[in-house]
């Protein structure tokens, strides 16, 4: 009976502790798989609420963003847990396992606007990257580095011209002469009459001293810088804008904008996105801009018409965005061809030729000089007329001109208000209005393109039915949250995740 009874006893020890570690497995199981199910709710959870990206925005702009506004305009992070916790709910329903949320919220959450807007440009230059593929990429590289060399010299030679006060030198000299001939005309008339005098009382030596004003000159010399000092005073688009084109009356109000209020601002993110400031970069973002913004040749129906001139000039209207691009455009033609008159030397005899016969007209021979710059200065202000108004037009302009390329003649000149159609032509292998949009862009800086790039797209989805409270503040690109959920009545257990489109 004893050695029955010490069996029976060490039995049940043995018994006991292997039935201990037998629940202690299960349970080590079942917290195990709880937890496992409560991480995959969390996931369930955020990848729902994600997937509720604004569709609006990415069928008109292709960008992947979660509008936080839950519908309205600013932030409503309430509304969106309580959406997420919508979706984790069923899945900590299921099995036997007894789950349940006690407290959760999101730590952390980076916005579109977010260190001046750095996940809109990062997802902006992915999605060209993939759209244009290595190759468009490389094309697109050469094509710019080309234009924009050439384009930064004729604008600067262009400036210089407008700079050089050729204008001013020319008025001065031409009123020394007004002023000159006047004050001969009165000493002629002076001495004739002396010499009226003289016969009367039998004295005087009649005018022979007198400036005379009789030349071989040809009186039917037309000057044709009279007639570009007129031109040069109209209004710009008055010359440029091609026939039956009118302008947008369009107007915003930029305090209302992402680059014109206080912006909303995300927090939790230790990390900061990396900051993309690489040429290539850079350029694929415009030609995001020229993709999917409007322009003077192909307006949009959102917000402004002419917005890749809003982002060049930043003004409230379309009309001075256009006036003041159109401007540059005159600027830089107007380089080009000064350049190419500079370097014809037929071309620059003619106006010698002209610029003599306009000097022996006001008997100011000395002037020759002053006046072929102020020829050859309107001539190329007349030929860059025509070039922005068929770039305007939808034409095309070469980059830099050659003889064949050339339209208006010295001759024409003075008619140029005649002329401003039936004179100008597109060339094939020229650059467009576009082209050169792509090129002024080159021009400005980073931030400025970031902030004005959002204003349009923010602006693009306000002019959507039921859309007018859309902040781009508003959208969500990444969030990190964290969830206590209550397993079997017991423990519970606190899971952290980070989940975005970035």
């Amino acid at each position: 009976m004893t050695k029955k009874g010490s069996v029976t006893v060490f039995l049940a020890l043995v018994l006991s502790l292997m039935l201990s570690l037998i629940c202690t497995s299960v349970e080590s199981v079942r917290m195990a798989a709880a937890r496992t199910q409560i991480l995959g709710s969390l996931d369930i959870g955020l990848y729902s609420l994600f997937g509720q990206y604004d569709s609006s925005l990415l069928k008109e702009y292709d960008l992947f963003f979660l509008d936080g506004s839950c519908g309205g305009g600013m932030l409503h992070m309430a509304g969106l847990y309580d959406n997420m916790k919508s979706y984790m709910e069923p899945v900590l329903k299921q099995n036997s396992q007894k789950l349940s949320i006690v407290q959760g919220g999101f730590t952390g959450y980076r916005l579109a606007t977010d260190e001046e807007g750095e996940a809109f440009y990062h997802q902006i230059v992915q999605y060209m990257k993939e759209t244009l593929g290595s190759q468009g990429i490389q094309l697109l590289l050469k094509q710019t580095k080309e234009r924009q060399k050439k384009t930064k010299e004729a604008e600067e030679s262009g400036n210089q011209a407008e700079n050089g006060k050729m204008l001013e030198s020319y008025e001065s000299e031409m009123n020394s002469a007004a002023q000159s001939s006047q004050a001969a005309q009165e000493a002629q008339q002076q001495n004739q009459n002396g010499g009226n005098n003289a016969d009367v009382f039998g004295s005087g030596q009649g005018d022979a001293g007198a400036p005379s004003f009789s030349s071989n000159a040809d009186q039917n010399v037309v000057n044709p810088v009279t007639v570009i000092q007129r031109i040069r005073k109209m209004g710009l688009l008055q010359l440029v804008l091609p026939p039956g084109r009118s302008v947008s009356d369009k107007k915003i109000s930029r305090k209302t904008l992402v680059s014109g209020r206080t912006l909303q601002k995300g927090f939790g993110f230790t990390e900061t996105l990396k900051k993309d400031t690489s040429y290539t970069s850079g350029l694929l973002y415009q030609q995001y801009l020229m993709e999917k913004l409007g322009n003077f040749r192909r307006p949009s129906s959102k917000g402004l018409g002419y917005q890749v001139e809003y982002i060049l000039e930043g003004k409230d209207n379309d009309l001075d965005n256009l006036k003041a691009v159109a401007g540059k455009l005159l600027i830089i033609r107007e380089g080009v061809n000064f350049a190419h008159l500079l370097s014809e030397p037929g071309k620059r005899s003619q106006a010698a030729a002209l610029a003599a016969g306009i000097a022996a007209t006001f008997l100011i021979p000395p002037a020759v000089s002053v006046i072929e710059k102020a020829l050859l200065l309107c001539w190329a202000f007349g030929e860059s007329i025509l070039d922005v108004r068929e770039l305007l037009d939808g034409g095309k302009v070469p980059l830099v001109k050659s003889a064949a390329d050339w339209q208006l003649s010295l001759g024409n000149l003075s008619n140029l208000m005649d002329s401003l159609d039936t004179r100008r032509h597109s060339v094939k292998d020229g650059m467009s209005y576009e082209d050169y949009l792509q090129v002024l862009l080159l021009s400005k800086s980073r931030n400025v393109k970031l902030k004005r790039g959002m204003d349009m797209v923010e602006l693009g989805i306000r002019s959507m039915p039921q859309r007018d409270q859309f902040l781009l503040d508003s959208c969500i690109t990444a969030i990190e949250a964290s969830v206590d959920v209550q397993a079997n009545r017991r423990k519970v257990f606190t899971v952290t995740k980070q989940y975005g489109y970035e």
